[in-house]
């Protein structure tokens, strides 16, 4: 599940807050979800959230659990095609080894 609220960012430089939260994986609340946010800039083209397409907005996202995530978003439709991108920057917190 994702929330989103234009009056709620932290920054007024964000056009969004967004919260995702995937208990069904043990994550109560995920400080940084590409792959969530990338289906968000589909559906906020598709259905003209912002009243224009192409879109091409700041997301934060984690401020709530102490770990504020910025998140950039492009998308587009054309021919019933939506192109997304979703970008940011990230930072290694933990690291791992499979057996």
């Amino acid at each position: 599940m994702i929330k989103l609220g234009r009056e709620e960012t932290y920054n007024q430089e964000n056009d969004l807050a967004a919260r995702a939260f995937v208990d069904c994986y043990g994550i109560p609340e995920d400080p940084a979800t590409g792959s969530a946010n990338g289906c968000l800039a589909g559906y906020l083209v598709k259905y003209k959230y912002f009243g224009v397409d192409p879109i091409d907005i700041r997301v934060e996202q984690g401020c709530e659990v102490g770990r504020p995530s910025l998140l950039f978003l492009r998308a587009d439709e054309k021919n019933g095609v939506i192109d997304v991108s979703v970008g940011g920057k990230v930072v290694l917190v933990a690291r791992g080894e499979l057996l």
